[in-house]
């Protein structure tokens, strides 16, 4: 029997396991992607998951490869096998349409799905989205780290949110910009929000000003909090979450899974 502590688990093709936890419910779902090197059992991932069984509705969180509870390890990822693990969760453990939450580069896998399944979509919650990151992230390296990448394949940034560095693979950026979002319009057809803090260290809040930019919709609001932080995790902050995603959810009828 799977417990609050045990993950499931569905194999993709090459064998890496990827842990996921799913509450049935009703309908839309909300399924969250987390940001780069953290896990399911995020603050964000769990308020969440809390507030959709109180309302009865249907959540998914989950862990890309490399990450959390997830099989391979995480210098071999690259932002195209992180969707393809999001797409599998999405295809294979929800059903009917989802309100799709993306934290930090979360946001950027949020994107990809959207363009994949547009008809799988009924709304997309962006928390200090970072699409297209590996672009910024080149163009602030130095030229020393540039060496070091092109040299060594890998750098390992300090990170002021683990002990451990953030290993980036010169592959994480080469593969990276396969799957760029921002470089052309991007039709929606289902509610955005948008939610940065203009205290953000890590992704300007500007760059959600440019996405917004390159969303063909009506109904996209985005709403910037003065002393908001990259994580959005105080206790104001998850209300506002939590308000959001459920103001989306309940725009489209109930149904059970």
């Amino acid at each position: 029997m799977t417990t609050d502590t045990e993950p499931r688990f569905l194999t993709q093709p090459d064998g890496t396991r990827i842990a996921y936890h799913h509450t049935p419910g009703k309908a839309p779902g909300v399924i969250f992607c987390g940001g780069f090197m953290s896990d399911m059992t995020g603050t964000k991932a769990l308020a969440l998951e809390a507030a959709c069984k109180q309302s009865g509705r249907t959540y998914t969180r989950f862990d890309y490869r490399g990450h959390g509870q997830s099989g391979a390890d995480f210098e071999s990822g690259t932002i195209g096998l992180w969707r393809d693990d999001a797409l599998a969760v999405l295809d294979q453990v929800t059903t009917g349409p989802q309100v799709v939450v993306g934290s930090s580069m979360g946001g950027w896998i949020m994107l990809l799905l959207a363009r994949a399944r547009p008809d799988r979509i009924a709304g997309l919650v962006g928390i200090a989205p970072a699409p297209d990151f590996v672009l910024r992230m080149w163009d602030g390296f130095s030229d020393e780290i540039k060496a070091t990448l092109q040299r060594d394949g890998v750098y390992r940034a300090p990170s002021e949110y683990s002990e451990e560095p953030y290993a980036i693979t010169l592959n994480l950026i080469e593969e990276g910009k396969q799957h760029l979002v921002l470089q052309q319009p991007l039709p929606v057809d289902y509610p955005v929000r948008i939610l940065h803090g203009m205290a953000d260290p890590d992704v300007p809040w500007r760059q959600s000003l440019e996405i917004v930019d390159r969303l063909q919709g009506d109904d996209i609001v985005v709403t910037f909090s003065k002393s908001g932080d990259h994580r959005l995790s105080e206790p104001d902050d998850i209300a506002r979450l939590i308000n959001t995603v459920d103001d989306l959810a309940c725009r489209t009828p109930n149904s059970r899974e």
